[in-house]
């Protein structure tokens, strides 16, 4: 079939996705033919080591032209809803990134626009659908009785030294908690689409080395509607290279679930295990181990240009697993400035 032409908006993060689409031949349902910058420089010395890309002036440029199928945009959150808008409005679909937008009203009002409209929007974090390491995670749950969920505990780390640049990183409203919105997004994500809903959250952040104005180094506490508690744990202060590892513990009342957790690493992808008990106070059991190739925060290109071409398989979105971390978001923000559990508002 005939591969889905896409203009990559926003180079900033937008020029790792240029590097995904072409490295080792690209992927053979996607076809990248432009690109564009508020900072037409960008896209001009990005082009010069593609061929055949055409350089944009603006949105409206990509937007007028017939031949574009696809725009993924890369801008900051604040305000994405609108140029999410504009483009579908325009007939072209969408891949973006999280978090999805910083309004959660803003974020569910043009989601709904798309479906009226036809289009599509899929982002990496959630996935469209579910991701085959969370499926594993769920299908478990129901295949060894592990009951209702209790606790968790996820993590993430990197190592940045960065410094303040006036952009959205730096601004403590735009990007509150800088490590657990920027990159435990991706674990809110994850939890949300195992535990549902949540009810309160409390933050905590921490500045070491940055030299932006904004935390480093962070913790954020939900409680879940059931009662469940969680833990997301994210930091750019750790150098240990075991970067964007995005460990998960999920307690559940007759076991619990292992996701790259531990220093052992067994290949690429996700090492999962489950841990049970067959009746109360006997030995645990290993009930099963597996690595699946794909997880929770990839790009599912396929999956994109499947919904794209409206066939029956393409993977779809609950709109509340997309706003509900949205949610929790807002109310970690407000969190961090209070110094209090703050409620998640609906």
């Amino acid at each position: 079939m005939k591969p889905v032409s896409i203009v990559i908006v926003g180079l900033n993060f937008g020029r790792h996705i240029v590097d995904e689409l072409t490295r080792d031949g690209g992927n053979p349902h996607m076809k990248l033919t432009g690109l564009c910058d508020i900072d037409r420089s960008k896209a001009e010395a990005l082009a010069s080591g593609q061929s055949g890309l055409e350089v944009y002036a603006g949105l409206d440029a990509v937007l007028s032209d017939p031949s574009v199928d696809a725009v993924g945009l890369f801008t900051g959150p604040e305000k994405r809803a609108e140029l999410l808008s504009r483009i579908i409005s325009a007939g072209k679909d969408v891949m973006t990134t999280k978090p999805f937008e910083t309004d959660p009203a803003a974020a569910k009002a043009v989601l709904e626009e798309s479906l009226k409209l036809g289009r599509v929007i899929h982002l990496n974090s959630p996935n469209p659908g579910i991701s085959p390491d969370l499926a594993v995670i769920r299908n478990w749950r129901e295949q060894y009785s592990l009951g209702e969920p209790v606790a968790a505990r996820a993590e993430v780390w990197t190592h940045y030294r960065e410094k303040a640049d006036g952009g959205w990183y730096d601004d403590p409203v735009k990007c509150p908690l800088a490590p657990v919105f920027r990159l435990g997004i991706y674990l809110i994500n994850d939890l949300v689409c195992l535990f549902g809903a949540a009810g309160k959250v409390a933050a905590m952040g921490t500045r070491l080395f940055t030299e932006r104005p904004t935390a480093d180094n962070g913790q954020l506490v939900i409680e879940f509607g059931n009662g469940a508690l969680a833990n997301i744990f994210a930091s750019f202060c750790v150098r240990d290279g075991d970067h964007y590892r995005n460990g998960l513990t999920v307690n559940y009342e007759c076991g619990t679930v292992y996701r790259n957790v531990g220093p052992e690493r067994a290949g690429d992808g996700s090492e999962l295990s489950v841990v049970v008990n067959d009746a109360e106070w006997k030995p645990r059991r290993l009930a099963a181990q597996t690595i699946v190739r794909g997880r929770s925060g990839h790009y599912d290109w396929n999956g994109f240009a499947a919904a794209i071409r409206r066939e029956s398989n393409a993977p779809t979105y609950d709109i509340e697993h997309i706003i509900e971390p949205l949610r929790i978001l807002n109310a970690m923000g407000k969190s961090e400035k209070s110094g209090k559990t703050e409620p998640v508002i609906r």
